[in-house]
C-alpha cells in the first residue's frame, strides 16, 4: 500500500532551466568568463551544485573552485526565483495528496530549496526535505531517499519517486522504489506522466479529485 510520495524539485516542481542558466552564467560573468554552451546547461539542470560548478569551470586554471564557492554562499539566490515556473498543478495535486500520503522531497538544490519553498508557501506541505547539503551524497547516490523512507518508517514498495532525469532513475532505483518519470518518456519508469493529475489515475493511487477554488502560484514578495 502506498504511503509515501517523493519528489525532485527542478523539472518536476518547477521548470528552472531558465533560472538555472542564469544563475551559474551569472558566477562565470563575475569571474569575466564566457557563458555556458547547450550542453553545460544540460548538465546543471541535473547535477547538484558543487558538481556543476567543477563542471563549468573546468576548462579554466582561474579562479580557484573554492574562491567560485566562497562566492555563491554570500550571494543572494533570490534574485533568481522569478524566473522558476512552478507546475500549474502542483498546488492542487499536494493539496489532494497531503491528506492521505507522506510528501518528501529528494533534491540536489542545496540552500536555495529551502527559500525556493517558502517564497512558493510549499513548504508545509513537506514532512522531510534532502538537499544536496544534507544528505551524506547527493543523487544519483541513495543516501537522501534511503533517509526519508527510514524517516516514515516506509519500505521501498510503500513509496513512488517523481522524477524527470537519468539521476532520478539511478537515485530511484538504487534504493528499488518505483519511479515516476515526469515529463520525460525516455527514462526507465514504472509509470510516465505529463502532468501531476495523470499521477492521481495511476493504480496506487487511483484518486479522482474533487472540484476545488483557484490556489494562487505566484512567489511571496517577502521571505
Amino acid at each position: 500500500m502506498l504511503k509515501l510520495i517523493v519528489f525532485d524539485c527542478d523539472g518536476v516542481m518547477f521548470d528552472s532551466r531558465k533560472a538555472n542558466s542564469m544563475y551559474y552564467n551569472y558566477l562565470l560573468n563575475h569571474f569575466g568568463l564566457p557563458e555556458m554552451d547547450a550542453s553545460e546547461e544540460e548538465y546543471v539542470h541535473m547535477h547538484n551544485v558543487n558538481d556543476s560548478v567543477r563542471h563549468i569551470f573546468r576548462h579554466y586554471q582561474m579562479p580557484p573552485l573554492e574562491e567560485v564557492h566562497i562566492f555563491r554562499r554570500q550571494g543572494d539566490y533570490s534574485a533568481f526565483l522569478p524566473y522558476l515556473e512552478i507546475e500549474a498543478d502542483l498546488v492542487e495535486f499536494l493539496e489532494i495528496t497531503k491528506q492521505k500520503y507522506h510528501l518528501a522531497i529528494s533534491t540536489n538544490r542545496t540552500n536555495t530549496m529551502m527559500p525556493l519553498l517558502r517564497s512558493y508557501k510549499l513548504d508545509g506541505y513537506f514532512g522531510k526535505v534532502m538537499t544536496g547539503d544534507t544528505a551524506v551524497r547527493p543523487k544519483p547516490a541513495p543516501d537522501a531517499l534511503l533517509e526519508i523512507l527510514e524517516h516514515f518508517g516506509c519500505q521501498p514498495d510503500e513509496a513512488l519517486f517523481i522524477g524527470d532525469s537519468i539521476i532520478d532513475e539511478q537515485h530511484a532505483s538504487a534504493c528499488k522504489v518505483p519511479l515516476i518519470a515526469f515529463k520525460n518518456p525516455d527514462l526507465q519508469a514504472k509509470y510516465h506522466v505529463r502532468c501531476f493529475m495523470d499521477i492521481l489515475k495511476l493504480p496506487p493511487l487511483s484518486i479522482v479529485p474533487a472540484p476545488h477554488q483557484p490556489v494562487s502560484l505566484l512567489p511571496s514578495t517577502t521571505s
